[in-house]
């Protein structure tokens, strides 16, 4: 068998009948190794000594290396003194050289669609000095493409819609594939459509992979969705073409081709007549296949109701009945009307021939209630002047049962809209009084609820908003408007102006305000212009004002109103004597100090002084409070005298122990046991206890309680409401008898007080104290 190779080198031989061939590489190796020619006589480069262009085919599938092609060279003899050189794209990795013959091979199969091109420059060099024996050329390696790529689309799955009753021939939706193999060399890349599934509803464009519907009259509401498998296929669609496969899920769409239409044409309602206005009293619905905007529907009552009003529901295009005028039991009973439903969007291309609307009747039916009472306004708006007197009348509100028994009606006011209690109302014919005297200027509305009850049925109630009004009355005097800050310069010439004062008045009169501002007319100092704009100007009488005779002016300024009745009220002015330049601009407003002798002023002695005085009432203050400090006695009475009382800050057992103290002991002294002993300490010695007989049943604790609860009952001043009251009582009697030397035959110098020792550790402190004091223990 001749392989490529060898065939190609018989050609050049008869071309070039030499022993060595003039060009190479290229001149061997497989078919797709030859040099470009473009049809003409193969010719090397000028420039080169080698072929510019090498043609290898993609994929690869043998073991070996494959053969690229062959590098040769004039100089080369044949006799090994020649060293071929590659470099360039994957030299020494993808592409590997014999550095003795020149033949290149491929190290790994080669794919076009990664890379189509590999540019490569060989060297000739002697292999014994390195010397260059040909230039450095540039030539290409150029993958020739196979068709190893099946098409493929964008998506797995495209999702598509067209209207429902689409002519045939309408366009859905264009799907493309692509192929990865060369477009420019043979049929490898070129791709025909066509339709596996889907048929006879749609098909596809073979050249452009157009999907589009291929069946007239297609309901949406017959079937909405299709699954459609497109297959592109390359070859030009050839046998051994490879092939591709996608999923178009094609949903029609909605358009307005059903009228709606009510499923019954007679629908029953029934309202109670306490339904409240605007409120939903019963739903109708009408039926149409279409979705979205073509199943909008809107209903309405033919000619329309004075009663009753029907609107659309747009989340579930129900019609809704509701009221517009309040229903009456004992007025009418019984309603009938039609409601038109139609659509609200049209298709003109599906209305001829077709009615999109429909009619149905509705009938109300009115049940009876118990009502509650109704009032003859709703709301009251009542005035009345802030100085009617308390008791006095406001005005009058009136309500009706309005069922047929008319039953009676109550009235009273929501204290809760009262807080003040500021009115009241006769509970039978609604008529409202003050209880306290009213102040505009504290508030000029009041707002309270009336609420009107049924006797026979407390339930039902009705309530009134009641606005009140209070009217004004001139009850208030004018007052500056400010806090003036005034001050005159000593500089001043007479007549000069040194402030402008304003009016206020909390009352509002009907003309509006009008102030009068006047001074004392024998006011030396200054005068005053009333400028009649409720405004006036205070200006000097003179000039030469000191601040060391006089340091500040108190200008009393009587301001009236000319409301009735006048009221007037006088202000008092506080002018300043300050030093100023020569513009009147303020410097100091400090009174000048005359020094004294010793360099000190009076104003400073004074300071002084009572600064002394205020350290020493603080000195004296603390000092008495600290000598003082005691705790209240829990009872205060004349023959309550008492011994003086140590304090020691011995700990207890704690809450553990529950031997130390029996708190029943002092609750029921006669149970004690005398011989009982403590378990938290060692005794020193066992003594019995001394105690008197206490007095039976506590009458004395029981007669102060009586007492005591007398007192509260008795007082006027107590509160309505339950109360805890505490006192602390000691009693007559006691287990330790009288500890108080006051009622002690023997002298306090006579008393022996050793057995405290025998106490225990909580007596220790109280036993250390009177034992120390005994007149035998002295030394």
């Amino acid at each position: 068998m001749i392989t490529n190779q060898v065939l190609l080198l018989l050609m050049l031989s008869i071309l070039w009948p030499t022993t060595a061939l003039p060009f190479a590489p290229g001149n061997i190796g497989n078919l797709f190794g030859m040099p470009e020619s473009d049809g003409k006589i193969l010719q090397r480069s000028k420039r080169g000594w080698m072929w510019n262009q090498f043609f290898l085919l993609e994929e690869y599938t043998g073991n070996d290396h494959q053969y690229v092609g062959k590098l040769h060279s004039n100089m080369d003899k044949g006799d090994g003194n020649v060293k071929y050189i590659l470099t360039g794209d994957g030299a020494g990795t993808l592409f590997l050289i014999d550095e003795k013959s020149g033949d290149i091979h491929a190290t790994k199969r080669l794919d076009r669609e990664e890379k189509a091109m590999y540019t490569l420059n060989a060297k000739v060099l002697d292999r014994n000095t390195n010397a260059e024996l040909e230039p450095d050329t540039e030539f290409n390696i150029k993958i020739h493409d196979i068709n190893d790529n099946a098409p493929k689309f964008a998506k797995e799955i495209y999702f598509a819609s067209v209207p429902e009753m689409s002519e045939v021939g309408t366009s859905v939706v264009t799907v493309t594939a692509t192929d990865a193999d060369d477009q420019t060399y043979g049929n490898s890349a070129k791709l025909v459509y066509s339709i596996l599934q889907g048929q006879p509803y749609f098909s596809v464009d073979s050249e452009n992979g157009t999907i589009k519907t291929a069946l007239p009259g297609m309901d949406r509401e017959v079937k909405e969705n299709y699954q459609v498998v497109i297959q592109a296929k390359d070859m030009a669609g050839q046998m051994g073409g490879l092939s591709g496969t996608t999923t178009v899920s094609i949903t029609l769409s909605d358009v307005n081709d059903s009228p709606p239409r009510f499923a019954n044409h007679s629908f029953r309602v029934t309202a109670v007549e306490s339904t409240v206005i605007g409120a939903a009293i019963g739903r109708i619905k009408a039926d149409d296949p279409d979705v979205g905007r073509n199943a909008e529907m809107e209903y309405t009552i033919v000619g329309g109701h004075d009663i009753f009003n029907i609107i659309t529901d747009q989340i579930t295009q129900e019609g809704v009945i509701i009221i517009k005028k309040p229903l009456d039991y004992e007025t009418k009973r019984d309603y009938e009307f039609r409601v038109e439903v139609k659509n609200t969007y049209l298709d003109a291309r599906f209305i001829h021939g077709l009615q999109f609307k429909d009619y149905a009747t509705v009938k109300v039916t009115v049940e009876d209630v118990d009502e509650p009472p109704i009032f003859t306004r709703n709301p009251y708006i009542i005035e009345v002047h802030e100085d009617t007197a308390a008791g006095s009348f406001v005005g009058v509100v009136s309500a009706r049962d309005p069922d047929a028994d008319n039953k009676p009606v109550k009235y009273s006011i929501d204290r809760h809209t009262d807080l003040e209690r500021l009115f009241n109302i006769d509970s039978v014919n609604g008529t409202i009084t003050t209880l306290k005297a009213l102040d505009r200027e504290t508030s000029k509305w009041h707002n309270i609820s009336v609420v009107a009850t049924e006797i026979n049925n407390p339930r039902q109630t009705t309530r009134v908003p009641v606005f009140i009004k209070v009217l004004d009355v001139n009850d208030n005097a004018p007052e500056f408007a400010m806090s003036y800050d005034t001050f005159v310069c000593e500089n001043v010439k007479a007549g000069q102006l040194i402030q402008t004062i304003s009016a206020v008045d909390t009352d509002e009169p009907l003309v509006g305000h009008k102030f009068v501002f006047s001074i004392s007319p024998t006011n030396p100092n200054f005068t005053i212009d009333d400028r009649e704009d409720n405004t006036a100007n205070i200006l000097t009488r003179r000039g030469g004002f000191s601040r060391r005779e006089m340091s500040m002016y108190l200008l009393p300024v009587v301001i009236s109103d000319n409301d009735y009745p006048i009221q007037s009220s006088t202000s008092t002015l506080i002018v300043r004597v300050c030093a100023c330049d020569s513009r009147g601009n303020m410097q100091s407003c400090n009174p000048e100090v005359l020094p004294f002798s010793d360099g000190l002023t009076t104003g400073a002695l004074v300071a002084i002084l009572l600064c002394v005085i205020i350290l020493l009432m603080i000195v004296v203050l603390f000092a008495a409070l600290r000598r003082q400090r005691k705790k209240e006695p829990l009872i205060i009475s004349k023959e309550d005298v008492r011994d003086n009382v140590v304090s020691y800050n011995d700990e207890g057992g704690g809450e553990e122990d529950t031997q130390a103290f029996d708190i029943g002991t002092l609750r029921n002294p006669e149970v004690m046991d005398a011989n009982k002993l403590r378990r938290d300490i060692i005794p020193e010695m066992l003594f019995p206890f001394r105690r008197t007989s206490p007095i039976k049943d506590n009458t004395d604790v029981r007669d102060f309680i009586n007492g005591r609860l007398q007192e509260n009952d008795s007082d006027p001043t107590a509160p309505p409401y339950d109360s805890l009251a505490t006192y602390a009582y000691e009693g007559t009697g006691s287990l330790a008898e009288s500890l108080s030397s006051l009622e002690s035959a023997a002298t306090e110098g006579d008393q022996e007080y050793d057995y405290l020792s025998n106490w225990g550790p909580q007596f220790k402190k109280l036993a250390e104290m009177y034992i120390g004091k005994s007149p035998g223990r002295e030394t």
